[in-house]
């Protein structure tokens, strides 16, 4: 059961035009002081695209500090028991009446209107926009991936071997930014929840390029992530990464996703 409630609010606007285009969403796991830092670089650099940012508290009694206080308008959502990362998305997604939902990790950190800079580049059938992620110095780290696979995960957490870039558009992104189009994720009904913790943004973009839409990465627009990895420290997270693993690999996207990325292949070296 989730509670809704505003931390502050905005003069209601009865003319759509006038409203910002994106809602943000973002979710806590005692992760207040990252979620304060996120917030203070939104209002900073992202204030005039941002309609609202709406912050789900998904540990009970997590609270956030009175003191905060930006020009963006937040909702906070008070979750009584945890979700997993795609529930939690979809619940913010039904306070979204804008034109763009953007879903971001707390440990997200931007020195420029990265937001802005996205839209700018959307196209005709734009499914999702992403920027480049880096390290804390600035070197950009991972990229669009194609297909995840048993040998391909063990070459890369095993051997240390990072995946081939896959082809432009065609490619997964992972969940700690995705700006899309709102008539987009609403088409597929948000993520898919029966993914807790794991593979649901490779879910999604996977169903988005099936329906037509593209993933846009956009190497030159970049931002901080500090890329926590809890499956490797708690066996709790393991086991939720491995169940979504299986349920990946068993899936109908997943195998008209691989079908489509060995036709567009053929079609090339053809």
């Amino acid at each position: 059961m989730n509670l809704p409630s505003p931390i502050q609010s905005s003069e209601t606007r009865h003319n759509s035009n006038l409203m910002k285009p994106v809602t943000v969403s973002v979710v806590s796991h005692n992760q207040l002081h990252l979620v304060a830092n996120l917030l203070h670089d939104l209002n900073l650099h992202c204030g005039a695209v941002i309609e609202k940012i709406i912050v789900t508290f998904n540990v009970p009694g997590e609270e956030f500090p009175n003191q905060f206080r930006g020009r963006i308008p937040v909702v906070a959502i008070r979750n009584v028991q945890a979700s997993g990362f795609g529930a939690n998305h979809n619940r913010a997604f039904e306070h979204c009446d804008t034109d763009w939902f953007l879903v971001i990790n707390p440990d997200v950190r931007m020195s420029s209107d990265v937001i802005s800079r996205l839209l700018a580049r959307k196209g005709k059938h734009t499914g999702l926009l992403a920027p480049q992620e880096t390290d804390e110095h600035g070197v950009p780290r991972d990229h669009p991936r194609s297909l995840i696979t048993p040998w391909g995960l063990l070459a890369r957490r095993m051997l240390g071997r990072e995946q081939g870039a896959a082809a432009p558009r065609l490619g997964w992104v992972k969940g700690m930014f995705m700006l899309m189009p709102a008539p987009a994720f609403r088409a597929l009904r948000g993520f898919d929840e029966r993914y807790v913790l794991y593979c649901e943004d490779f879910d999604l973009c996977a169903r988005l390029i099936l329906k037509g839409w593209t993933v846009d990465h956009h190497p030159d627009i970049a931002l901080h992530h500090e890329w926590q990895r809890d499956s490797g420290r708690s066996l709790l997270h393991l086991g939720h990464h491995i169940a979504s693993l299986l349920r990946m690999w068993s899936s109908d996207a997943f195998w008209r996703y691989r079908r489509l990325l060995r036709e567009t292949a053929m079609e090339k070296s053809g």
